[in-house]
C-alpha cells in the first residue's frame, strides 16, 4: 500500500502544470549557473595551471551549482509539500483515506516517497549538468558523488518538514509559510559561528546548511550523515503521529 499511495502520488503530480513548471525553472537558472562557472574556469584556467595543488574543474563547477540548486529547492519545496495533507482535509477526503484499512505510517511514508521521487529527479537532472563535460574534461568522481550525496539528503530533510507543516497546518498556504521559515531558520542558524564570541555548538549542529557543505567538501563523515537521517525520521514519526491523532478523533 505504501508503494501504491508513492506511486498515486508521483503520478498526480505530473498531471498538473506545477511539477513541470518546477522542473523547467529549476533547469533554467541552474543551466545558467552551470555555463556560467564553466566560463569562470576557462578564465582562470591559465592563472591555475601554475599553482601546485590548485582547484580543478570540479572544484569550480560543482559546489557553487549543487549549492545553488539547494537554495532554490529550499524555496521550491514548501510549495510542493503544501498540498500533500491540507489538501486531503480541504477536499474532505483525508477521513476517506484513514477510514481505509491502511496504517499512517503507509500514507505518510507512500506521500513522502511519492513527492521525493519528483525532487531526486531534479537532482539527477542537475548531475547531468556536471557530467557533459566529460566529452571535455576530467571530473574528481568522489566530490560529484559527495554532492550529489549532499543534495539528495538535504532535499529529504526538505520534504519531511513540509509533510510535517503540512500535517499540522489548516491551510496550505500557512503548510506552505511554516516549511519556509523553519527551513530558512535553520538554513541560517550557523551564520553566527563565524564571531568567536557569539559561537554555539548546538546551533552548529542544528544548522542544516553547515551539515550540506560539510559533505559538499568531499569528506563524508559519518556525523553529518546521521543528521540527516535523525532529521527525516524525526519529521517523519512527527507526521505519522500527528495523522493517528486525526486518526482518534475521526
Amino acid at each position: 500500500m505504501m508503494l501504491a499511495i508513492a506511486a498515486r502520488e508521483f503520478k498526480t503530480l505530473f498531471l498538473s502544470p506545477l511539477a513541470w513548471t518546477v522542473l523547467a525553472v529549476l533547469q533554467l537558472i541552474l543551466a545558467y549557473v552551470f555555463l556560467t562557472q564553466v566560463e569562470t574556469f576557462i578564465t582562470l584556467q591559465p592563472k591555475l595551471a601554475g599553482i601546485e595543488n590548485g582547484p580543478g574543474l570540479t572544484d569550480i563547477v560543482v559546489p557553487p551549482l549543487f549549492g545553488n540548486a539547494g537554495i532554490i529547492l529550499l524555496l521550491v519545496t514548501p510549495l510542493l509539500t503544501m498540498r500533500l495533507i491540507c489538501e486531503e482535509r480541504r477536499n474532505k477526503t483525508l477521513a476517506l483515506l484513514l477510514s481505509a484499512p491502511i496504517s499512517s505510517a503507509d500514507i505518510i511514508i507512500g506521500k513522502y516517497l511519492g513527492l521525493l521521487g519528483l525532487l531526486l529527479l531534479a537532482v539527477v537532472l542537475v548531475t547531468l549538468m556536471p557530467l557533459s563535460l566529460l566529452t571535455g574534461g576530467v571530473l574528481d568522481f568522489g566530490k560529484l558523488f559527495a554532492n550529489l550525496l549532499a543534495l539528495a539528503l538535504l532535499v529529504s530533510a526538505f520534504t519531511s518538514t513540509g509533510l510535517y507543516m503540512s500535517c499540522v497546518a489548516s491551510h496550505p498556504v500557512i503548510a506552505a509559510m511554516g516549511t519556509f521559515g523553519l527551513l530558512l531558520l535553520l538554513w541560517i542558524l550557523d551564520w553566527t559561528t563565524g564571531i568567536k564570541t557569539q559561537r554555539s555548538e548546538l546551533f552548529e549542529y542544528l544548522s542544516i546548511l553547515r551539515h550540506f557543505q560539510n559533505l559538499q567538501s568531499g569528506l563524508i563523515s559519518s556525523v553529518d550523515v546521521l543528521y540527516f537521517v535523525l532529521f527525516i525520521s524525526g519529521f517523519l514519526l512527527l507526521s505519522i503521529r500527528r495523522l493517528n491523532n486525526d486518526r482518534l478523533q475521526k
